[in-house]
């Protein structure tokens, strides 16, 4: 198993950023390139792109809870990947993100350099492009 964890200030309380965060109309403007999902009702998702695995459009999941300022998903035909997306308060009115990712089938000790550097790489784009949106909307 390998497990990625990006974590990023953003410029906003955290109700703000959690909202957009877990907005699914604007969910692909927040993903990586290479990476687009489609609502598909009651907590269903299709993902395609050039980043998923097999090709085509998989089945995920995707859930948020404004409680605990967490969004969750992950492959429905693919249960190996996981993901979350947490949101904090921090003292000075703004808030802090840290999204992390699950891939169950690869073993981390084999997993080859390059492989980690891309999804660290794509973690961040993603921080980058959610910190955009929320700084737009603050």
């Amino acid at each position: 198993m390998a497990e990625y964890e990006a974590t990023r200030e953003m410029p906003a309380s955290s109700a703000t950023v959690f909202e957009v965060a877990s907005d699914m109309d604007l969910v692909n403007q927040r993903l990586p390139h290479g990476l687009h999902v489609r609502d598909e009702g009651e907590g269903v998702v299709e993902a395609a792109g050039d980043v998923v695995p097999g090709g085509g459009e998989h089945e995920g999941l995707f859930g948020a809870s404004r409680e605990q300022l967490r969004v969750e998903w992950g492959g429905r035909d693919h249960p190996e990947y996981a993901g979350w997306l947490q949101v904090a308060d921090r003292a000075d009115g703004a808030s802090e993100v840290t999204v992390h990712i699950s891939l169950l089938d690869e073993p981390e000790d084999e997993t080859p350099r390059e492989r980690g550097a891309q999804v660290r790489s794509m973690l961040d784009e993603s921080l980058d492009r959610l910190a955009a949106e929320v700084a737009r909307r603050a």
